[in-house]
């Protein structure tokens, strides 16, 4: 079965789940799954909707939300902010009680005014711009950290672990890409080694061959790119193809997909490129269970397929715990109340952002996969 058929079918499921809600009982609780599920990130929508309908399976097994089930609606924003004010909005007509989404920043910030303005808590398994926390919305959350804590841990393993002295700092000029390479450029120059070329590209460029040739010309040693898989593949590729071989090449937690070895052109251009993310949630004791019963599907959870799962398991902790649908109610259960989750436990500060964030760097390798590497003393 190739890539494109079993992602068509997916979203054939899932659209048939969305059209499908319509029809069961009022008392059911509905959730909004958003993200890209079409588009050239449609394998972070894929991860989303396996970790969440897992979660609501289990929920449901278990008693519910409330006592009443746990009904999974997709939306697909594509990576799209316009898109994602759209099906934002069809989320709220839909009455859904919450939302797990968005995944790009820049479609999180602005769908997250729809669901504020209709009282609907969401909470995003993947953005970590800064801005999603920081407009004094009551009811918006993450499971992930924020830029400006992964850029440091970035900067600092450039500066203490890479011996990086010339760095190219690449973004994408979206949301997420640029704030997450300005935040790793900040802290390298806080560091004393500050970017000697810091640069942008377009979504859905494939010549990078002008860029390869400005990195070059600076001498660096090496690159970090603040972006998506579909640009850091090709990147790292033509820098390879073109001769700087030895130049290392870092990114981050928008990377976390097998996608990027195709987007690359095969394993042999990844070896050896570093990203950073939160701690592998496949290796805790909370998720053993979960990740076998993955396993034994044929699916691997992968990137933020149990941060899907667990960003389910707190909607419906705070619904249960507030004894109440209702997301103001929910939220505020939240910020006061730990959840445990199948990435542990865990605690939300008045912003809705998590009171302890864990990136730690990983590197891929020769086979394709990646690893999470050890943390540095």
């Amino acid at each position: 079965m190739s890539q494109t058929f079993y992602r068509k079918g997916f979203l054939a499921l899932a659209v048939a789940t969305a059209m499908g809600a319509a029809t069961f009982a009022q008392a059911d609780v509905k959730i909004g799954v958003a993200g890209p599920m079409t588009g050239a990130n449609a394998s972070f929508g894929e991860q989303y909707m396996k970790g969440a309908q897992a979660a609501a399976d289990a929920i449901n097994k278990a008693g519910g939300v409330n006592g009443e089930n746990i009904v999974l609606i997709a939306y697909d924003d594509a990576c799209e902010p316009k898109q994602a004010v759209t099906v934002a909005n069809k989320a709220a007509s839909d009455k859904v009680a919450g939302v797990v989404g968005h995944f790009c920043s820049s479609s999180t910030i602005p769908a997250s005014e729809v669901y504020d303005e209709a009282g609907i808590i969401a909470i995003t398994p993947g953005s970590t711009n800064p801005t999603v926390t920081e407009r004094g919305l009551s009811a918006m959350f993450r499971m992930c950290g924020r830029d400006d804590q992964q850029g440091v841990v970035a900067g600092d393993y450039i500066v203490d672990v890479l011996k990086g002295k010339k760095i190219a700092v690449i973004n994408d000029k979206d949301t997420y890409g640029k704030g997450l390479a300005d935040a790793t450029a900040k802290r390298l120059t806080a560091r004393g080694v500050k970017p000697v070329l810091e640069e942008g590209l377009t979504r859905g460029e494939k010549d990078f061959s002008a860029l390869v040739t400005k990195i070059r010309s600076v001498g660096a040693d090496v690159v970090y790119f603040g972006g998506l898989h579909p640009e850091a593949g090709p990147l790292v590729r033509q820098l390879r193809e073109q001769g700087l071989k030895d130049v290392k090449f870092m990114s981050d937690d928008g990377v976390v997909t097998d996608e990027l070895v195709t987007t690359a052109g095969g394993a042999q251009y990844v070896d050896g490129v570093y990203m950073t993310f939160g701690a592998d949630p496949r290796m805790l004791p909370d998720s053993k269970a979960v990740v076998e019963q993955f396993r034994k599907s044929g699916y691997e959870p992968e990137g933020y397929t149990l941060y899907a799962y667990a960003s389910v398991q707190a909607l419906a902790a705070g619904f249960n715990g507030a004894k109440s649908n209702e997301g103001e109610k929910a939220a505020e259960f939240l910020k006061s109340h730990p959840v445990k989750t199948v990435m542990g436990e865990k605690a939300w500060d008045t912003k809705g952002d998590l009171k302890v964030s864990d990136y730690v760097v990983y590197q891929w390798d020769k086979d394709g996969k990646y690893h999470q590497l050890e943390k540095q003393k």
